[in-house]
């Protein structure tokens, strides 16, 4: 019993610091999409740093994404558009996982 309860309260503390699995497909249209995603050339400018992993399973902090092949297995649909204007969200993919994460939290909602 106690096993369980603690297993619950851990689950409820990881939902409400945002700790979710960020697995994402790329749509080939915005009428597909839940978010419209641009891709700017530095950190600086973007809302959310991203880093692509390999594996759904680490895909366990904010900013590592993991690309399905199948709309059905992802969390969030995006769509990437061509101007920064167009965009819900802007991104920097980086080079290293530890620099990913928020930089604008006030965007933090489109990936709930």
């Amino acid at each position: 019993m106690k096993k369980l309860l603690f297993t619950t309260v851990c689950m409820l503390f990881m939902a409400a610091w945002g700790v979710q699995a960020q697995t994402v497909f790329s749509a080939s249209s915005k009428y597909d999409a839940d978010i419209k995603v641009f891709e700017v050339k530095s950190k600086y400018d973007a809302d959310l740093v991203v880093f692509k992993v390999t594996s759904k399973y680490d895909a366990n902090k904010d900013g590592l994404w993991f690309f399905t092949k199948s709309k059905y297995d992802a969390k969030k649909k995006i769509f990437f558009v061509n101007s920064k204007y167009d965009a819900d969200l802007k991104i920097y993919f980086a080079n290293s996982k530890y620099d990913a994460g928020w930089r604008n939290r006030s965007k933090q909602h489109l990936l709930r």
